[in-house]
């Protein structure tokens, strides 16, 4: 009897600017995002470009645009992603997304899948109805990096594939709107075939607790917020946020993660109350480096948006 090699690639459906929907004119901006469903958005690749071995099946876990992207879609997010993960004949998952919140959605997977599969999330800067609409081609490369077969959360988007710890969105307008800095994309999507230079996604090093993303409540989450260190800064943000109940706070220092002396009175009373802190650095490329043998349990080399992610990830094992 002749066993079948079928496996499966399946597409999740989040809205975003790839499912959106402007006017007759074919312009990229006053659009409405998160209009079509993924169904749609697959049909017309699937014919054209995708291995003969794989069979597809799309399924929609929200429509929405993502700059509203709230803790409940992410646990939804992150079930769906497991659920057909841990099917024998299911090769990989696709995610269509916005752009907005792209990154941390992206890392959000990573720390709690940490996937032996691959995830790809792509997305487009142009709705599906512009005449310049990069999204087909950018879901095209997104199966194909899943066909790949490489472990990880990996951002798929003009041409490139990026790793969910380094991605940032770096222009507003731009098709090539995306960037790992000096890090570098980990491959490109040429022809039809996947180039790496970088396999490994990071390792986020958390103890088991898929069953607390998925069942604490979203009301229930730690509130985590970020903090920017600038000239002139008010040190009676932060002490409207402690007074307000908040639970973690991540600071954006300038430069090398340096903190104005005023803010920084207000994050020590802040740390007295029970308030973790975390600092990292607002500038788009780098990370804090210490001093020889310093150690700063406070520093991480996320970004800001990243940071409080993991903080609030951290905070929820407690």
């Amino acid at each position: 009897m002749q066993v079948s090699t079928t496996r499966k690639i399946v597409i999740l459906g989040t809205g975003g600017t790839i499912a959106g929907q402007g006017s007759a004119h074919g312009g990229g901006v006053g659009y409405q995002p998160g209009q079509i469903d993924v169904a749609q958005l697959l049909q017309p690749i699937v014919e054209h470009c995708l291995p003969e071995r794989f069979v597809f099946e799309a399924e929609q876990v929200a429509q929405l645009d993502s700059k509203d992207m709230d803790i409940t879609t992410w646990q939804q997010l992150a079930q769906a992603c497991s659920k057909w993960l841990d099917q024998a004949d299911v090769a990989g998952v696709v995610i269509t997304h916005g752009t907005d919140t792209l990154e941390e959605t992206a890392w959000f997977l990573q720390c709690v899948l940490q996937p032996v599969k691959p995830v790809v999330m792509t997305c487009a800067m142009r709705p599906a109805t512009a005449l310049s609409a990069d999204g087909p081609a950018n879901l095209r490369d997104a199966v194909i990096c899943a066909a790949d077969g490489v472990a990880g959360v990996w951002v798929t988007v003009a041409g490139e594939v990026h790793g969910a710890q380094w991605l940032r969105k770096v222009h507003p307008y731009r098709v090539h709107a995306f960037s790992s800095g000096a890090q570098g994309p980990a491959a490109w999507v040429e022809e039809g075939r996947v180039r790496w230079l970088q396999r490994a996604p990071a390792t986020v090093v958390l103890p088991e607790f898929a069953s607390v993303v998925w069942e604490r409540d979203a009301k229930q989450w730690p509130w985590v917020e970020l903090v920017t260190s600038t000239a002139a800064a008010r040190p009676a943000a932060v002490d409207a946020l402690v007074a307000a109940g908040v639970q973690g706070l991540v600071v954006a220092g300038t430069g090398n993660g340096s903190i104005h002396q005023a803010l920084q009175q207000a994050l020590q009373r802040a740390t007295a109350q029970g308030v973790m802190v975390w600092r990292t650095t607002r500038c788009e490329q780098g990370q804090i480096v210490l001093a020889d043998g310093e150690q700063d349990a406070a520093v991480t080399p996320l970004s800001p948006v990243k940071a409080r992610i993991s903080l609030m990830l951290a905070l929820l094992q407690n």
